[in-house]
Formats: C-alpha cells, sequence, structure tokens
C-alpha cells in the first residue's frame, strides 16, 4: 500500500508543476505592472500572455485580446508592464515580430525624450502593421497598374522608333551634303561682304563725325541770332506794338529750333550704333538679294533640283 501511495503523491506534484508552469506562462500570476490598452484592426495571432516589448527589450505581457464592444470593427488588447517602463503619451503600440518564424508580440515605442509619461490605464496610439495576407492584396491591386504602365510604355518606344527612322532620313548623305555646301556658300558671301561691311562702316562713323561739328556750328548762329534779336528789341519803340510782338514770336521760334536741334543731336548721338547697325543690315541684305538674284537668272534650276548643273546642249543626251 506505501508504494502506490508514493506514486499517487509524486504524481500530484508533477500535475500541480506542470498547472503553476502553464498558469505562470500565461501570465495568470502576473497581475502587479501598470496596466495599459490598445486598439488594432488585426489582432495578428496575439494570444493572452504574449510577450510585450519596449525598445525591444521584455517589459510586459498581454492580459487579453478580444473585441472591442464599442466598435466591432477592432480588437482591444490589454497589456501589462513593469512599473519601471517609462511608457510617454506618444509611445506607438504595434504588432511584430523579431523574425518570419517568431511569434508576434506587442512593441511599445519609446516616444520623445521631453514627453510626459502615460497614466495607468490609458489608451495608446497604435500602428497598424503590413501583414503577408495585406502584402499578397497590395500587389494584386498594383497588377492593373503595372499592366497599363507597361503598354503605355511600349506605345511610347513604338513612337520613338518612328522619331528615331524620320530622323535617321532627314539626316541622309544627301541632306548632309547639303546642309555642308549651304554652310560654304555663307561662309564665301560673309568673306566677299566682309570688306563692304568695314567700308560701310568708315563711312557711316566719317559722316557722324562731321555731323556733330555742324550742330554745334547751327547752334552758335542760333545763339547769336537770338543776341542780335534782344539788341534790335531793345530799339524798337514801346508804342509799336505790333513789331515788339512780331519779334516776340520770332524769338520763341527761334528757341524752339534751338530746343529741337538739341534734341536731333541728343537723338544722333544715342542712336548712332543702332543707325551703323541698320545700314550695314540694309547693305548686306542689298548684297545677298541682289546675288541671289543673279544665281537663280543663270540657273533657274536652282528652285527644284537644290544644285547647280551644266544645261543640256542641243543633240546631247
Amino acid at each position: 500500500m506505501r508504494e502506490p501511495a508514493l506514486v499517487g503523491f509524486f504524481v500530484l506534484i508533477a500535475a500541480a508543476l506542470l498547472i503553476g508552469t502553464i498558469l505562470a506562462v500565461s501570465g495568470a500570476f502576473t497581475h502587479g505592472g501598470v496596466p495599459f490598452h490598445t486598439y488594432f484592426k488585426s489582432a495578428g495571432g496575439l494570444m493572452p500572455g504574449a510577450m510585450v516589448r519596449y525598445g525591444g527589450m521584455e517589459a510586459g505581457k498581454v492580459d487579453a485580446v478580444h473585441v472591442d464592444p464599442k466598435d466591432s470593427t477592432r480588437i482591444e488588447i490589454d497589456f501589462r508592464v513593469r512599473p519601471n517602463i517609462p511608457v510617454k503619451t506618444d509611445s506607438i503600440a504595434k504588432i511584430t515580430a523579431l523574425g518570419a518564424l517568431s511569434d508576434n508580440y506587442v512593441e511599445i515605442g519609446t516616444g520623445k525624450k521631453d514627453s510626459p509619461l502615460a497614466p495607468p490605464g490609458s489608451e495608446l496610439k497604435s500602428a497598424e502593421t503590413l501583414g503577408i495576407a495585406d502584402l499578397g492584396d497590395l500587389i494584386g491591386s498594383l497588377t492593373p497598374v503595372a499592366k497599363q504602365t507597361m503598354q503605355t510604355l511600349n506605345q511610347r518606344l513604338t513612337e520613338l522608333q518612328v522619331t528615331i527612322a524620320r530622323v535617321n532620313d532627314l539626316l541622309n548623305d544627301r541632306n548632309r551634303a547639303n546642309i555642308g555646301g549651304s554652310l560654304g556658300n555663307l561662309n564665301a558671301m560673309l568673306a566677299e561682304d566682309r570688306p563692304k561691311v568695314s567700308a560701310s562702316l568708315t563711312n557711316v562713323q566719317t559722316a557722324s563725325a562731321k555731323l556733330a561739328p555742324l550742330l554745334d556750328n547751327l547752334k552758335k548762329t542760333m545763339d547769336e541770332a537770338n543776341t542780335t534779336l534782344e539788341h534790335v528789341d531793345s530799339l524798337v519803340v514801346e508804342n509799336r506794338q505790333d513789331i515788339r510782338t512780331i519779334v516776340v514770336e520770332l524769338k520763341q521760334t527761334l528757341l524752339t529750333a534751338s530746343s529741337l536741334m538739341e534734341q536731333l543731336k541728343s537723338t544722333t548721338d544715342n542712336n548712332a550704333d543702332n543707325i551703323d547697325q541698320i545700314i550695314v543690315n540694309i547693305r548686306v541684305t542689298t548684297e545677298n538679294m541682289k546675288e541671289l538674284t543673279d544665281s537663280l537668272k543663270a540657273n533657274p534650276s536652282l528652285l527644284i533640283r537644290g544644285s547647280a548643273r551644266k544645261d543640256r546642249k542641243p543633240g546631247q543626251k
């Protein structure tokens, strides 16, 4: 009778140890700590007794996981952390895992340094974690967009090939030769017209230099005439009102003419460069039009063929 009793005693002790271990792992004995709660759209497989970490280190356990009685679209998770864990009001709770094959746990963010501590029993803000199923749905939703993008890209590549073909057709050997010949003709025309342009500029500068003394002489003459009229005005008898009126009007006319001459001189000085450039442009344009007219008179086929060819004589093939 003694041996069965000992066996039964050891079986009871083993069962008690097993039950105690299960309760300890499930958190039944860990009622101490600071309680908090948060909400998620998905619990991510969390069970009561799951790990709670603060900044990656172990900080507490999950007490309960259940549907929020006020909102059936979210899951409420109650958990506790040790009293020495500084959970802040801006700490963010999220469900994550240490590895691909490890269990999920609740991670509590450390928040900012100067943020106040969260009061016990308060709600912490949560951040949803993208799961594997959500990732698959996201990839599936992006498939039509990626397909449309590939179709658009293929269309743009086709258009680019057509554009490249057209550019290659424009830049063939014949067109390059024509462009080279045109540039050569332009250089020859510029080389031929450069002495004429220089001579025209010299003439314009000489004329401008001669115009300035003439304007100065005219101004001096106007001043002398004005002085003479002042002397004549002093000789006119006061009772000859008609003569005085004529003299006054003549003086005003001379003053106006003097002002106009000043403006003409200023305008000429300020626009000397523009006048020179206009004369040069007119001369170059005239020479180019003359050469073009002579070329077309000598060989009208340039308008069609684009290059000079010898005219065939009667009897030649």
